[in-house]
């Protein structure tokens, strides 16, 4: 698949290195990297090995003929403007950007400078191993919003350069697609991290390796048959068992009664919508 004559990085992070490292072999000269912070950027550069610095956001812009932003939500707005204002008018630069929450609408500046804009999110996490990350693009899913069918076009081309696979999401969708994504595996972090807490109060030294299997097999169960993988007190109505757990979480874990009576209450929630008859007026007021 043909790639591009030189891409830019704006941003010197976790994704920008990912980027970079992903898109090296698709780029006929070195990716250049800026960052507002030129020593993170010649940092990242170093470690990478594969990538140049470049001090001046308008030389970058002028350079490349793909252009990624790189950088945190509410830092794209600010950029996508600083690009525009560099941009030659002569040219239509490929720009986009890699966050969840925004389409494409908000590198408008860029839009009406000429540019061909998108925002291509990876759906998936970024540690800080950029070798890993990339080699994990390769079969991810990524979010696609472009602001033309020719930019939606480069959009898919640019995700099949990384090994990825393209979805595209409407403008207006992006929110509600990035809460998704964020519920699920944000808050499973701060789900693991409350059970893991309970655990050591109760005794457990190693709780990671406590649920380990416990988790994985409920993960792989849920993305394979849905609500109907949940097992457990909520499914079977044991009342007794639910009065249990929050006598011995308001004693022993207070912190985490709050989300387990919210879990537990979306839980009934999903319950009633399949059943109502399944769901006794007793669990449900033991909750509230």
């Amino acid at each position: 698949m043909t790639g591009f004559q030189q891409i830019g990085i704006v941003g010197a992070g976790r994704v920008a290195q990912a980027l970079a490292l992903g898109l090296s072999p698709h780029s006929l000269a070195p990716p250049l990297l800026w960052a507002r912070a030129p020593d993170k950027a010649e940092a990242a550069a170093a470690r990478l090995g594969c990538a140049v610095t470049e001090h001046r956001i308008d030389r970058l812009m002028q350079s490349c003929d793909a252009v990624a932003i790189a950088v945190s939500d509410d830092a794209v707005e600010t950029i996508a403007a600083e690009l525009a204002a560099a941009g030659p008018a002569d040219r239509r630069p490929f720009v986009f950007h890699v966050s969840g929450r925004s389409g494409a609408a908000i590198l408008e500046p860029l839009h009406a400078a000429g540019a061909l804009t998108a925002a291509i999110h990876p759906a998936m996490t970024f540690t800080g191993d950029p070798q890993g990350e990339a080699a994990r693009m390769k079969q991810a899913r990524f979010a696609v919003t472009g602001s033309s069918p020719q930019a939606i076009e480069l959009a898919h081309r640019l995700v099949g350069l990384l090994g990825g696979i393209a979805v595209d999401i409407a403008e207006e969708r992006r929110p509600l697609y990035h809460a998704a994504l964020c519920h699920a595996s944000n808050h499973l972090v701060t789900l693991m991290d409350g059970a893991s807490h309970a655990l050591r109060n109760a005794g457990v030294d190693d709780p990671a390796t406590f649920l380990a299997p416990l988790v994985r097999a409920a993960l792989e169960n849920s993305l394979d048959r849905g609500f109907d993988a949940l097992s457990g007190p909520l499914r079977r109505g044991d009342s007794r068992t639910i009065e249990s757990h929050l006598g011995a979480l308001g004693a022993g874990c207070p912190d985490l009664l709050p989300a387990y009576r919210a879990m537990a209450l979306a839980t009934l929630d999903e319950l009633t919508r399949g059943d109502a008859a399944r769901v006794s007026p007793e669990l449900r007021s033991l909750l509230c």
